[in-house]
């Protein structure tokens, strides 16, 4: 390897020879010292060297353009100045890649740049630190689902991405070109964990991507998103809302301890509650009425009316229970003592709902009234239904948005900022 260690960690090695590698963050020349602050994924450190102190080669060497790539072999010294309490004192530098064209970012921060600046050269934002800060976010909260549904006895599982019917029964598919055949991308893994379940796996956890052809042009909306997936057998929808709820404080538990200066950078405190409070729709639905916001029982809330119900609970997070059965997708299970209310649940988080979930109907006669009372044609779910028919247990799962996850986490205004690379309605690029 090139580099000995990262800066995070020769931070903690004071006086010892290390080779550090990264990219030329920034420069500062006052004459006869100069100062290079060099980066890498774990962080920055400054360079320093005085003229006739070091060899003349090291001295030239601490003055380049922005970004570029360095190997830097010396010894870190405490200092009161520096940022993190120490700097680096070169012993010799080593260029590995100098940039040829000019950087379409400032990487420091100084200068902002649109986003769609930042994610037409993604490749250059990553280097970023608060964009840094994001993917280490993510990618921690996705390792804290799978590490907290293993322990809950959950069996991991890998879906098809393709699939011959639009899996929730809408039009909002991709059509792909399957050899002969017509085929769409996956809306949702949903079939796939039940088949899994009535198969007798149990237990199972996912994470996938989904493709939905929506044309939509908002800030919390995507065309491809990943979804973190859950289902269980032999349960109803208490036992995956405490599966959920547990997975959920896991995750906020994992990102607050393990990513506190990446939560700092993006000024985000991460707070952890003991519980999350479950409400039901018609609760909510009342309390907006009270509030002097007019919704009618049966409608959808909006974003505006997310938002309104984190003011009016006082909750960061809560879930909404008990929804009317016409507003969930057809495979949600009805109460029995009253069908136009199912057993389906969203998590809210930050006034915006990050997961949706419901007790299945794996009752074939059930399901087959429940299509037709969408105007759905159960021919064109028989695949579907055939599953039920052979010995289903009664199950329940829900599904976690990780983009929306990560923005509320890290306090983000966009949910393009969550994702690499994302794709909506125009970008298909980089």
């Amino acid at each position: 390897m090139i580099r000995t260690h990262y800066i995070k960690d020769a931070k903690g090695r004071i006086g010892e020879d290390i080779t550090l590698a990264g990219w030329v963050h920034d420069t500062r020349d006052i004459g006869k010292v100069r100062f290079l602050i060099l980066r890498d994924k774990s962080g920055l450190i400054q360079l320093f060297a005085k003229k006739g102190a070091v060899d003349d080669a090291v001295f030239e060497q601490m003055v380049h353009p922005r970004e570029t790539v360095l190997a830097v072999k010396g010894h870190t010294v405490a200092s009161k100045i520096a940022s993190g309490g120490v700097e680096f004192a070169p012993s010799s530098i080593e260029v590995l890649s100098v940039p040829e064209v000019k950087i379409p970012l400032d990487l420091t921060g100084k200068v902002p740049a649109e986003l769609d600046v930042r994610l037409d050269n993604r490749y250059v934002d990553l280097r970023a630190p608060r964009t840094r800060a994001i993917f280490t976010i993510r990618a921690k909260a996705a390792q804290a689902f799978r590490q907290s549904l293993i322990s809950q006895g959950f069996e991991e599982m890998h879906p098809t991405c393709l699939a011959a019917a639009a899996t929730e029964g809408g039009a909002d598919v991709f059509s792909v070109k399957y050899f002969e055949k017509e085929a769409t991308l996956v809306q949702s893994p949903q079939f796939y964990k039940q088949f899994a379940v009535v198969g007798g796996m149990d237990k199972v956890f996912m994470t996938t991507p989904v493709f939905r052809a929506e044309k939509h042009n908002t800030l919390t909306h995507l065309n491809e998103v990943l979804q973190m997936d859950a289902e269980m057998g032999f349960a109803d929808d208490n036992d995956a809302l405490d599966a959920l709820e547990r997975t959920f404080l896991d995750i906020l538990q994992v990102v607050a301890i393990e990513c506190k200066e990446e939560l700092e950078l993006l000024n985000s405190p991460l707070n952890v509650p003991a519980k999350v409070p479950r409400l039901t729709y018609s609760e909510l639905v009342d309390k907006l009425n009270s509030a002097d916001v007019k919704m009618e029982w049966g409608e959808d809330f909006d974003t505006a009316k997310e938002a309104k119900l984190a003011e009016l609970t006082g909750q960061e997070a809560f879930f909404i229970t008990r929804w009317p059965t016409a507003l969930r997708a057809f495979y949600s299970m009805p109460l029995e003592e009253n069908d136009e209310i199912c057993k389906a649940y969203d998590l809210e988080y930050r006034g915006r709902e990050i997961s949706s979930g419901a007790q299945r109907i794996h009752v074939p006669a059930l399901l087959i009234e429940q299509l037709k009372k969408r105007g759905l044609e159960p021919k064109s779910f028989e695949f579907y239904i055939n599953a039920f028919r052979m010995g289903a247990p009664p199950h329940a799962g829900w599904s976690i948005g990780l983009e929306r996850l990560v923005m509320k986490m890290c306090n983000l205004h966009n949910i393009r900022e969550a994702v690499m690379f994302p794709r909506d309605r125009t970008r298909l690029t980089p």
